[in-house]
């Protein structure tokens, strides 16, 4: 794997224990629900190599997934519909899918960190992290389960949906993904609340 240099331990050390990194993925693209991860590390057993999911490849994301799986770490996710997009808005849809991943790992965390400047209502401990997929290992980690988690969604809608490129372009707005958008009009799984779905009379296919 390329060797690329990883966040550390040192917030985790200043929470109160078991602490939970969270982190999103899927706030920009034009389709697809957005996912989040909360992920609680087995501090005696962390796979090397976490690092933000955006400077992994797509092969070191997947081995580090099925690494973080096999390592005793406590992993969920929780996800926001289009439909809620549509109608909450993205930033609200976003803490949701943050609070559902939080509220379905299977302990407690006494202390969350999620990464960026807003966070979901919990009863615990909860910090911001500008940055935190890297400079927390645990949301490093989160950062690369929602990552694989949502792209292989996309890839599962590709099939139906084959001309739309989801299976690459993971539902952003691609060049290749708006010229085919403006040519056949949007599915069921695009979010008419974005621009260029927004204020548009289109029907879905």
């Amino acid at each position: 794997m390329k060797n690329i240099t990883k966040p550390n331990f040192v917030l985790e050390a200043d929470c109160i224990w078991p602490v939970a990194g969270v982190d999103e993925v899927g706030r920009g693209p034009l389709a697809g629900p957005v996912l989040a991860a909360a992920v609680i590390l087995n501090p005696t057993s962390i796979p090397d190599g976490l690092a933000d999911s955006k400077v992994l490849t797509r092969s070191n994301r997947e081995f580090l997934d099925i690494a973080l799986r096999k390592s005793g770490a406590h992993i969920s996710l929780g996800a926001a519909s289009v439909p809620e997009i549509d109608k909450l808005n993205i930033l609200s849809a976003t803490l949701l899918a943050m609070k559902r991943a939080i509220m379905s790992l299977r302990i407690s965390p006494g202390s969350v960190l999620v990464d960026g400047t807003q966070a979901p209502a919990l009863p615990c401990q909860t910090s911001t992290v500008i940055g935190g997929d890297s400079r927390s290992l645990s949301i490093a980690a989160a950062s690369i389960i929602a990552k694989v988690a949502r792209d292989r969604l996309m890839s599962r809608l590709s099939h139906r949906y084959p001309i739309y490129g989801w299976n690459k372009n993971a539902g952003y707005a691609t060049a290749a993904h708006r010229t085919v958008l403006k040519k056949y009009g949007p599915t069921p799984h695009h979010r008419m609340s974005f621009a260029p779905l927004r204020n548009h009379d289109i029907e879905t296919v």
